[in-house]
């Protein structure tokens, strides 16, 4: 069996079960894998009808050219559809959008144009305008218009809800989706409740987004929007896609929830998946008190992670945020906490060679410090070369400290970074001496470097 073209793989996604990052949440938590698709998003779905219906309709004409305001996905799925079906596409996008994502429309052909995000929806510099305006302006043009067509919303309907009633065997409880458009969970909410009208649909919403006040009070408050960077969910409009009455409950996630989910998501899961993602289990998290051990919870993971690397998986751009911590580089002064309440063991280059052997046996330790008459560091002794030197004359272990003593350790700074200090120590030279804060000299030898490297967690 073969498809005739990539159109014709869209949908009949995965379900899987997810285990790690939902431990402590009641239920059988599964995800709708949506970057299966051939342009990696559940937009793929709503793309592919919009046009279609675009053709029945006479709206897109042979030759036509399809023009779209887009945060990426839907313009990808487009974009596809346009390749196959011969279609040129311009699209208007905004600069908080990945750079991956303009990229990746720009590799499948299309025009982009990027919009500032900072602006109101109906300013004449938003991409909401601007993409109307070129749809009015380009000749022989389509406006695919997401928010608004009922097409967004009738393509899961017909697709993503039966293809999680049929999965899950009629057995889902509850529906969990981010929300931006608003067709993913209304097409896919509304054929569900009409399975099962007890099926609960919760949608994810971020701060800065009018969603959840909206849903709550009725309200739209231009005082909930402000700027945030999450992408894919939450909106400073209400799109006519969303269909507020299918909808059981929204929660708002924090930017940081999100992202550091869709981080765990990666290394705990293996999937590889986007923002509204991390979200989506960021927000199952915070509603888990709500759930039973017998539920069947459903997420729709929208797109894949190959949009984001540039953000959510790059450790500075998270860190220049405050969405990871700065971890401080560890320096000599940190090597020594497992034994800074030690006294720093020592010989005298006037005792004899036994006493070495006394204080190695003694405190389970192979280097020491060698001190003179008035307690100054002047030698110092190892095992390795004290061993070495024995083999070649015995009689050495009947001679004084100072006639089998080397050269004293180096001294480091305390502040000296834990990288600088490993490349002191070598076979020549086994250990380091460090004077802390206080002025207390304490040694450190490779099993302190490794340790360092390496640390225990904290109990």
């Amino acid at each position: 069996m073969y498809f005739n073209n990539i159109l014709e793989t869209i949908g009949n996604t995965p379900l899987v079960k997810l285990n790690r990052i939902v431990e402590g949440v009641p239920g059988t938590i599964l995800a709708k894998i949506e970057t299966t698709n051939p342009g990696n998003s559940i937009k793929d779905r709503m793309a592919l009808r919009i046009i279609e219906d675009a053709e029945r309709s006479g709206a897109l004409k042979p030759g036509g050219i399809i023009v779209e305001g887009t945060s990426g996905n839907t313009g990808m799925g487009l974009a596809i559809a346009g390749v196959i079906k011969g279609y040129k596409c311009i699209f208007v996008t905004n600069d908080k959008q990945s750079k991956e994502k303009v990229d990746m429309l720009k590799a499948v052909g299309a025009e982009v144009i990027v919009c500032p995000t900072n602006v109101e929806p109906k300013d004449a510099r938003s991409y909401y305008s601007v993409s109307k305006r070129l749809s009015e302006e380009i000749p022989n043009a389509f406006y695919a218009n997401q928010y608004n067509n009922p097409a967004n919303v009738q393509a899961h309907y017909e697709s993503t809800g039966p293809e999680i009633w049929e999965q899950t065997e009629g057995k889902i409880t509850h529906l969990v989706v981010g929300v931006g458009t608003g067709g993913t969970i209304s097409g896919t909410g509304k054929y569900l409740k009409e399975k099962n009208p007890e099926i609960k649909i919760w949608g994810i919403d971020t701060y800065g987004s009018v969603f959840k006040k909206y849903h709550e009070t009725g309200e739209f408050d231009e005082s909930e929007i402000y700027p945030y960077i999450t992408e894919g969910i939450g909106e400073d409009i209400l799109p006519e896609c969303v269909d507020f009455k299918v909808i059981d409950r929204f929660e708002k996630v924090t930017d940081k929830d999100g992202l550091l989910f869709q981080r765990r998501l990666a290394r705990e899961e293996g999937m590889l998946v986007g923002n509204s993602a991390g979200s989506a289990v960021a927000g199952l998290h915070q509603l888990k008190s709500e759930l039973k051990p017998e539920d069947v919870v459903v997420l729709i993971f929208h797109d894949h992670a190959s949009r984001y690397v540039g953000k959510a998986f790059n450790d500075e751009w998270m860190k220049d945020r405050g969405f990871l911590e700065i971890e401080k580089p560890r320096t000599a002064n940190d090597l020594i906490d497992n034994h800074r309440h030690l006294s720093l063991i020592t010989v005298k280059d006037s005792d004899p060679v036994e006493k070495v052997f006394e204080r190695m046996n003694k405190y389970f330790i192979s280097q020491i410090p060698v001190t003179d008459e008035n307690n100054v560091i002047v030698g110092s002794i190892d095992d390795t070369h004290l061993f070495a030197d024995i083999m070649k004359d015995p009689s050495i272990r009947e001679g004084l400290v100072k006639d089998v003593m080397r050269p004293p350790f180096p001294v480091v700074d305390a502040q000296l970074p834990l990288e600088e200090v490993s490349k002191l120590i070598n076979r020549q030279n086994p250990a380091v001496l460090v004077n802390d804060l206080s002025g207390t000299t304490h040694i450190l030898t490779r099993f302190d470097i490794i340790e360092g490297i390496n640390p225990k967690p904290k109990k």
